[in-house]
């Protein structure tokens, strides 16, 4: 089926991205919602969400808000309807939001986890609350009076501020204003005041502030103040300058300098500010017009609640879910002597991501090892991964890295890891502008027999320890020669940029993703009018490409049957008559995040399994370098299908959606309840019993 099939209904068959990403997000909300979540994450997800919903308006709406400027007339949607769209959600969400912390907060307290504000301090708290602030927060409040305030841009983005109003009852003493950083980046937003009786008490950092502004302002005359929560979210797209005399380093810095400059594209406030006290505040900051405003509650930056103190009981929190071993990685034996025998496959967050490191730590003191290249896209804040490469440097090993710099809201962190791997010796391949790329890679070139043999890691998720922990994603390690030398060609490709590669076996974006996946589908769909098998299996994050979801319309319409794990965006409705019958798509948000990409397709009976780093979004199939690899090993398959089972029986977490409903759990015909994150933990805990 082609678009024009759909003439001018097109809209009816295909949801807005940003709509269907907004609905993502009203899962996570459900996370904070569900009992079956234990009451200290619950929290954690409200702060999800909101962090979730900051880089939302950041990204998605400061778009939006560029193309009413553009005033293009080539636009398939309005994206005046789409703002007002998105702003409707926007405030049912918020509604829930609040009423989902408030239930929170009471079931909290209802287990001894109190968590009181600047009012509610007792007086052994306040002299507790006074010291900290004396020996700890001081040094990090600087506040700007309103009235001399100069720069707009002097208000960070996504930093909340109080803007306080200053009286005296002293006769002839103005009202004044001004506006404090709570400083929640240099401190936690959180601070555990002492326990009594097994109860816990905690405040948060701005009714700290609140409660030490006398001895911020009293020496100025003051004896009265109020103060409001404020906060600005700015447009994050990165422009960069044209001048072809600067480097492309010299480029993003001076984008990511702008983008704290960037156009307001949301102002929130303590609806209970006065109007006037309002008014002062906006025409400082030159924020006008009614959509980027918002009342809401006393607190904000919810995202900060990402790090709730673990405190209270345990029943309070998950349960301990220690990395597992990998029983084909025997302890203390060489894993490159491992795939010289056989492929391995690791699936993070259930297995350790210490065996990637032990690869590279292997590979940095091999003598036998002459060339280490690996990508970065997001890498931990102190990586192990990144010293293993450091020490493969000075041990004399060639070691490349093409570091993505271009990864959004981590340019800052990867331009100075460029330059500190630069200075170890390590050959930093360029960016290639226009190109993400997004890949994750590692190749290792070994010197056997006079010969070179190569060994590769191809990995759906970055080398992250940290996110390596809450991330699902799958990790294939091979020596295959026709798989671990088309590794190496995509790094030649990242060096020589020239280079046209042909690959055999590898699927690399923006040169035959696209079209592999649509000739797989083309394959079902063929085999379904023969009136064979045809079906397919496919777990992505996001489904966003409009001729791959028309084309799985297509396929459905032909009888292939498809079910599909989709975690966050999917503009395809499943389950229409006549349209997409024979599409399931589920979606699965719990504890850890589903960030795995997984393809299983029939093909006659001949399937064929394929793991990679792309989703099916027109960014990842023409506009970055994504490798999909395919997986031929047949225990490693099993395990694949397996894991891909489990979460198509999930009917705890597993959420569907179709025309008319949005996020319902789904039910199964199963009487035991299957929680697939838990049941794939017990899976791969089996197999090392």
């Amino acid at each position: 089926m082609l678009e024009s099939d759909f003439n001018h209904t097109t809209s009816d068959y295909i949801i807005n991205r940003e709509i269907s990403w907004l609905h993502f997000n009203g899962r996570v909300l459900q996370e904070a919602i569900d009992p079956a979540t234990p009451l200290a994450e619950r929290i954690k997800f409200l702060g999800i969400f909101s962090n979730n919903r900051d880089e939302f308006f950041r990204v998605r709406v400061g778009s939006l808000n560029r193309m009413i400027k553009l005033e293009r007339e080539d636009l398939k949607e309005d994206p005046k309807l789409i703002l007002s769209q998105i702003k409707e959600i926007v405030v049912q969400q918020e509604r829930v939001f609040t009423e989902t912390y408030f239930t929170i907060v009471s079931e909290l307290a209802g287990e001894g986890i109190h968590i009181i504000n600047e009012k509610e301090l007792d007086a052994e708290q306040g002299k507790f609350v006074k010291q900290f602030y004396r020996e700890e927060l001081r040094q990090y409040l600087y506040p700007m009076m309103l009235q001399d305030f100069q720069k707009i841009t002097s208000i960070k983005d996504g930093s909340i501020y109080l803007a306080v109003e200053l009286k005296s009852s002293s006769e002839g003493q103005n009202v004044n204003y001004a506006l404090i950083k709570v400083p929640q980046k240099s401190l936690s937003r959180f601070l555990i005041l002492p326990s009594k009786n097994d109860h816990h008490f905690i405040i948060l950092l701005d009714d700290v502030i609140r409660y030490c502004l006398g001895d911020i302002f009293s020496i100025f005359g003051y004896d009265t103040f109020n103060a409001y929560t404020i906060k600005i979210t700015r447009d994050a797209e990165l422009d960069l300058d044209e001048d072809i005399s600067k480097s492309f380093l010299e480029k993003m810095s001076l984008g990511i300098k702008q983008r704290k400059k960037g156009v307001p594209v949301r102002f929130v406030y303590d609806e209970k500010i006065p109007e006037n006290f309002l008014k002062k505040i906006t025409r400082k900051l030159k924020i006008s017009g009614e959509d980027s405003m918002r009342g809401g509650g006393r607190y904000h930056n919810f995202k900060d609640f990402m790090a709730f103190p673990k405190i209270g009981a345990e029943k309070l929190f998950y349960p301990a879910f220690p990395p597992l071993a990998n029983k084909n990685i025997p302890a203390n034996t060489s894993i490159i002597k491992i795939l010289k025998e056989r492929d391995l496959l690791l699936h993070f967050p259930y297995q350790s991501f210490q065996y990637i490191l032990d690869l590279l730590r292997e590979a940095s003191i091999d003598p036998d090892v002459t060339e280490i290249k690996m990508t970065f896209y997001r890498a931990a804040k102190y990586s192990n991964a990144v010293n293993a490469l450091v020490n493969a440097a000075r041990n004399g090993k060639k070691v490349t890295v093409f570091l993505e710099i271009q990864a959004r809201f981590d340019e800052e962190a990867n331009i100075t890891l460029a330059g500190k791997l630069h200075d170890e010796g390590v050959k930093i391949v360029p960016t290639i502008p226009g190109y993400k790329v997004h890949c994750k890679l590692i190749c290792i070139k070994r010197s056997e027999a006079d010969q070179d043999v190569f060994y590769a890691n191809i990995s759906t998720g970055n080398f992250n320890e940290s996110t390596a922990n809450i991330y699902a994603d799958e990790s294939l390690l091979t020596a295959r020669q026709e798989i671990s030398t088309e590794v190496d060609m995509v790094f030649r490709l990242f060096e020589t940029r020239l280079y046209n590669p042909e690959f055999n076996n590898l699927i690399v974006s923006p040169f035959y993703t696209r079209k592999f996946f649509i000739n797989l589908i083309d394959t079902e769909i063929r085999n379904a009018k023969q009136g064979k098998d045809a079906w397919a299996i496919v777990k992505v994050n996001s489904i966003v490409d409009r001729k791959m979801a028309l084309k799985l319309y297509e396929a459905s319409q032909a009888g292939v049957k498809l079910k599909l794990i989709v975690r966050g965006i999917c503009v395809l409705i499943p389950g229409m008559d006549g349209v997409s019958e024979n599409i399931e798509v589920i979606s699965i948000v719990d504890r850890f995040l589903e960030h795995s990409r997984i393809f299983v397709f029939c093909n006659d009976n001949d399937h064929q399994y394929y793991i990679g780093s792309s989703d099916w979004m027109p960014r990842n199939l023409d506009n970055r370098i994504e490798v999909t690899v395919p997986v031929a090993d047949k225990e490693l398959r099993k395990e694949l299908w397996d894991l891909l089972q489990i979460q198509l029986n999930d009917n705890c977490k597993a959420r569907i959606s179709g025309s008319g409903f949005i996020n319902e759990y789904r039910k199964t015909d199963s009487k035991n309840p299957v929680r697939s994150q838990f049941e794939i933990y017990k899976y791969f805990k089996n197999k090392i019993i």
